[in-house]
């Protein structure tokens, strides 16, 4: 299997995004959990996902998973990898977007590396530097709250320059709308001044395009499911795509088992769309100081879906308000509470799919990240999508046999998310 673009994503959910955007836009796309077992046979493909958990990790294990990650994409064909961060640029001054970014391009032999978050689709842009989400700045938005990596600052250059060690730069709008040409030679100049990463602005997908058409040409790039777009288009134009892309319609073959929602995050969305679900399916809100106290509250989890969901599909959720997520994390550590709920909710997904539970919805990077980790599950082919950046995935040698999964990050999908998820898995 030769594989024409690589990438490594730091999270679960951001990797199906991608993954989806590749697929959508002309390329047949895998998602692996890590790099496979050598026994596992994957298809013949175009573009290959490997996700990883490496957001929100201390940057030196980030960065040997991330090299790790793209010797084996190498090995396999890929002439270029992009590093596929959040939208949202989450991330602490120690990195960990910076450092993986210094040593993805090290490997491939140096040289100045284009970044942008930019997903227009998804209410993602960048300009003169500064990332805007739905129209507020990065640092007005709710990622300022957010409980792992909240974000206080909007410029990014300002944000990578803090985790990296070579200069950051910066390609405007007005040289993007130029076209290739003048992006190029803007690209040169900072780079012969020292320049080793360099945020780039995008608001419309034609932007996105310049910037893939550009990246293509270079050996590593850095940014979101928006610059998988344009890497996928360039690759498409360029005609060395002739699959025609992947049909989709039959990796939603129906699966038989039952259906359930485990929710972790605690974005404003996923809030939202529990309060929703509430109307049509029977809810649970788990106790997160009980969670922390002991595995009480998960045994009493597990009771409760056993004596529902014969009768149809559940919801667990462990996500919580913000201000209680700031209280539990000055009680207990931010790093040691949020690895209880991670874990609590991993286990209660596993014995969910013990109990016959074979389509599945986990809202929450960190949540699903532990969940797919626990089930152990090593790769998806990826379906029709259910919302922007959230498409239904179907396992790929997982022992308890076919599954349909979607895992959503915190911030996607609309208020009638979870119905509309299980209804595109029957």
């Amino acid at each position: 299997m030769a594989i024409l673009l690589g990438s490594i994503a730091d999270d679960y959910t951001g990797a199906s995004d991608l993954a989806n955007t590749l697929t959508k836009n002309g390329l047949r796309t895998v998602q692996t959990v890590g790099i496979p077992d050598p026994s596992l046979a994957l298809p013949d493909v175009d573009a290959v996902v490997v996700s990883l958990k490496i957001r929100s990790v201390p940057a030196s294990d980030a960065v040997t998973a991330a090299t790790s990650a793209e010797r084996w994409l190498r090995q396999r064909g890929a002439s270029h990898v992009l590093y596929k961060i959040c939208s949202t640029f989450d991330s602490t001054d120690a990195g960990n977007i910076g450092p993986v970014t210094k040593a993805l391009s090290d490997a491939a032999g140096g040289g100045i590396v284009l970044v942008t978050p930019a997903f227009p689709e998804t209410g993602r842009t960048v300009y003169l530097g500064h990332l805007f989400v739905g129209g507020q700045p990065l640092n007005e938005s709710p990622l300022k709250d957010h409980p792992l990596n909240p974000m206080h600052d909007a410029n990014l250059v300002r944000v990578l320059t803090r985790q990296s060690h070579g200069a950051v730069g910066l390609i405007d709008l007005t040289a993007i709308a130029a076209g290739p040409g003048v992006v190029k030679a803007r690209l040169e100049a900072l780079s012969a001044a020292g320049v080793t990463a360099v945020i780039a602005d995008a608001i419309f997908e034609r932007d996105l395009e310049t910037l893939g058409e550009i990246a293509l040409e270079t050996a590593v790039s850095t940014g979101a499911s928006g610059l998988g777009l344009g890497l996928a288009r360039a690759l498409v134009h360029s005609g060395r795509i002739s699959s025609g892309g992947a049909a989709s319609g039959d990796v939603i073959r129906p699966v038989g088992g039952l259906s359930a929602i485990v929710a972790g995050s605690c974005s404003k969305a996923t809030l939202r769309q529990l309060e929703v679900a509430e109307r049509s399916m029977p809810v649970l809100r788990l106790d997160p100081e009980r969670l922390l106290a002991g595995p009480d509250e998960i045994a009493a989890a597990i009771s409760w879906a056993g004596d529902r969901i014969a009768a149809g599909p559940v919801v667990i959720a462990a996500s919580a308000a913000p201000e209680t997520v700031t209280r539990l994390q000055s009680l207990y550590g931010r790093e040691a509470s949020g690895h209880a709920i991670e874990t609590a909710t991993s286990i209660i997904t596993a014995e969910l799919v013990a109990r016959g539970v074979r389509r599945l919805v986990v809202a929450g990077g960190e949540t699903s990240g532990a969940a797919v980790d626990r089930l152990a599950i090593p790769a998806f082919l990826i379906g029709p999508e259910i919302a922007a950046g959230v498409p239904v995935l179907r396992t790929v040698g997982n022992a308890q046999g076919d599954m349909l999964l979607a895992l959503k990050s915190g911030n996607f999908g609309g208020e009638d998310f979870f119905a509309a998820a299980l209804a595109m898995m029957h």
